[in-house]
């Protein structure tokens, strides 16, 4: 007989079984259906709302979407399409309504005549959100009568009741996230605004409008349940409406808006393969990385899928055949790779499926096999011909890939060259880096300075356990435009990347990294801002998964020493500087300087050292040149004293376009954004 099992000394038996009913898993375990509970997780509540308001407009019965951010953190989402119904679903003996809400599946994305083609795969979307929220109302116009049910952490507050006749169709959803999933709730407008934008090119000829009303002080004791569409309360408020008719075309358009474009024709196709819907719109442009933009059922997919990898490589295939069919390439030079076709290239995927794989719930990665295919199909076939009927565009496109096939192997000679086995030993470091004697990347930090004179306080104030010292001699290379080549052809960038030991391009390893912590100590002025600048759009280009694992910072070194009598105290702003000073300190009483301190006289009697002891000496650090080594060292270098801003990309897609304007060749862009931005500079004078 079996030895009965025994769990912690007691017995293991059915009462140890945990049973989780209704959305109590959701509540458990948020992240296994939002991916996080931070502020990515929080928006994905809005989506999972939007999205089936935009279901429903895939499918031809809405055209015009309302989203609000109301007062209290709430949000409002309204649509005209055909309404959740509200008869009494069989199975589960309730509302159909409370189903969808209450009930973790539920939907009508599972077959029959619901959806033909949705975002949604699981049928979670409305629960999730509603089992996350504090406060979720759901109201119903069909059938000729409005209907409403409320709810509080996914469980409902009454029955779902009818609260007048109505012969509008559509629904409204509103919900307030719950602060003990998320903590401090705070909705970004620009990360809404550039989400709904997308699905505004995606869905041709729908409307949306986002609202901003969180400032609404309704002191007219509005109502908003009373209306369908907020925007009928007629309130001077901030809002954004989109409308395209163009599709992908327009989006191309969006996303190469500063871009100086290489073929002037924008490719695209529209075609059923299969069951598969495939939409595809690209344009080569004339820049060195590529922005590859797709989508599945309207689900933005940034991790991809089989229909990128069924884009890629039909891409590759029809231009290596039309290459070598034109003789457009020596046979020396071998031919296409994924690396080279892909240089340059702005393109929007988009497929429909009717039945939809997705990798988890967040939707990032698209697991449809039929997808890589039916994009190979319809793609390679209409690209082949756009090719031959457009001879001089296609010129444009094999030209470009074969710069780009040539800069890759030159790139690759010059990268074998500087980057050789050792350096991440320490046997070729740079013998300007003061590097540290940890060996552990996770407690070794390294300081990227400006210039010598900063480089030798550091390395004098440093803790030279953990912290390596990298001076910097003057602005590094631009490289939004440069290739690895002419990159390693400069001395600082060379011996920054020699320093961090990841390798670059094709060979970079992040395990291979020495320094968990990259901070970017400049100086407080124009040039040192510029150099971050710079280095920021090093790491951006080049290092982007060094950014995402969160190794990439900024010092915040102190502008102000201020000395009071015999106690010093150090300002971070002009407004830290003002309370540190006092109210009541008279001008006379002040003393303002630039630079070191002077030196003070040898000889003073009791009155001048009386008048020295009431006076407040204000030292400006222009640099950290100017800080000796025990001032950078307890302002900037020590780890429980000092302030660092970690780096983040909260919307890659606006980076991007940022580091074009700012970064890139074309001069108008940068002027109008200069323009439109001026008066959020901080000018110091």
């Amino acid at each position: 007989m079996a030895k009965e099992k025994v769990k912690n000394g007691h017995h293991y038996d059915a009462s140890d079984i945990s049973v989780l009913e209704g959305l109590e898993p959701v509540r458990r375990r948020p992240g296994m259906y939002i991916g996080t509970t931070g502020p990515e997780g929080m928006h994905h509540l809005i989506w999972e709302i939007f999205d089936n308001s935009r279901d429903e407009a895939m499918g031809g019965f809405c055209d015009d979407i309302e989203v609000v951010l109301l007062p209290g953190n709430r949000i409002r989402v309204a649509d005209n399409g055909r309404g959740i119904p509200v008869d009494i679903h069989k199975k589960t003996k309730v509302s159909a309504l409370e189903t969808v809400m209450t009930t973790l599946h539920a939907g009508g994305k599972f077959g029959g005549e619901g959806y033909k083609v949705s975002g949604g795969l699981h049928g979670v979307g409305a629960s999730v959100v509603n089992a996350l929220s504090i406060f979720t109302r759901a109201e119903v116009h069909r059938d000729g009568g409005a209907y409403v049910q409320e709810y509080k952490q996914g469980k409902r507050s009454a029955a779902v009741k009818k609260i007048a006749a109505s012969k509008l169709n559509g629904s409204i959803i509103t919900f307030q996230p719950d602060t003990e999933i998320f903590g401090e709730i705070k909705f970004d407008l620009n990360t809404v605004v550039n989400h709904i934008r997308q699905q505004a090119y995606l869905v041709k000829k729908l409307r949306i409008s986002i609202i901003d009303a969180r400032e609404w002080d309704n002191k007219k004791g509005m109502n908003e349940d009373d209306v369908f569409y907020f925007r009928e309360l007629d309130l001077e408020l901030p809002s954004t409406s989109f409308y395209f008719e163009g599709g992908l075309i327009s989006l191309i358009k969006f996303y190469n808006k500063f871009q100086k474009p290489v073929q002037d024709k924008i490719f695209y196709v529209e075609k059923e393969e299969g069951g598969v819907g495939v939409e595809i719109a690209l344009q080569y442009v004339d820049d060195i990385v590529d922005r590859i933009i797709p989508f599945a059922n309207n689900i933005y997919n940034p991790e991809g899928g089989t229909h990128v990898t069924g884009f890629k490589t039909s891409l590759t295939r029809t231009l290596n055949t039309y290459c070598k069919k034109n003789e457009m390439m020596k046979e020396s030079e071998g031919g296409f790779t994924g690396e080279d076709v892909l240089e340059g290239l702005t393109v929007v995927i988009s497929v429909k499926l009717r039945e939809i794989q997705f990798e988890g719930q967040t939707k990032a990665k698209l697991g449809s096999m039929e997808a890589q295919g039916a994009v190979a199909t319809v793609f390679g076939e209409a690209f082949s011909a756009y090719l031959e009927e457009n001879p001089d565009e296609a010129r444009a496109i094999i030209n470009k890939s074969i710069l780009a096939l040539k800069a890759r192997k030159a790139a690759k000679a010059a990268k074998d060259s500087v980057l050789r086995k050792g350096a991440l030993e320490g046997m070729m470091l740079p013998g300007k880096l003061a590097d540290c004697q940890s060996k552990d990347p996770a407690e070794s930090e390294l300081f990227l300075v400006e210039g010598d004179s900063a480089g030798g306080s550091a390395k004098q104030g440093r803790d030279r356990r953990t912290q390596a010292i990298l001076p910097l001699r003057g602005k590094i290379l631009n490289v939004e435009r440069a290739r690895i080549d002419k990159m390693l052809a400069s001395k600082e960038v060379k011996s920054l990347v020699i320093a961090m030991g990841t390798s670059i391009g094709d060979t970079f390893d992040l395990t291979k990294m020495r320094y968990h912590k990259i901070i970017i100590a400049t100086d407080a002025d124009v040039d040192g801002a510029h150099i971050r600048t710079l280095l920021l759009t090093l790491f951006y280009r080049y290092f982007r998964a060094v950014i995402d694992a969160g190794y990439i910072y900024i010092a915040q070194p102190p502008l102000y020493k201020i000395k009071k009598g015999k106690e010093i105290s150090y300002a971070y702003s002009d407004a830290e500087k003002v309370k540190i000073i006092g109210k009541g300190a008279e001008v006379s009483d002040i003393q303002e300087a630039e630079g070191p301190e002077p030196i003070e006289g040898e000889e003073e009697n009791e009155e001048v050292t009386k008048k020295r002891a009431n006076k407040i000496h204000i030292q400006r650090y222009k640099g950290l040149g100017e800080m000796n080594p025990e001032e950078l060292w307890e302002t900037t270098m020590d780890q429980s004293r000092r302030i660092i801003k970690k780096v983040n990309i909260d919307d890659a897609e606006e980076a991007n376009k940022i580091f074009d304007i700012l970064m890139g060749s074309e001069v108008p862009p940068r002027k109008s954004f200069i323009q439109s931005n001026a008066k959020l500079a901080e000018i110091d004078i």
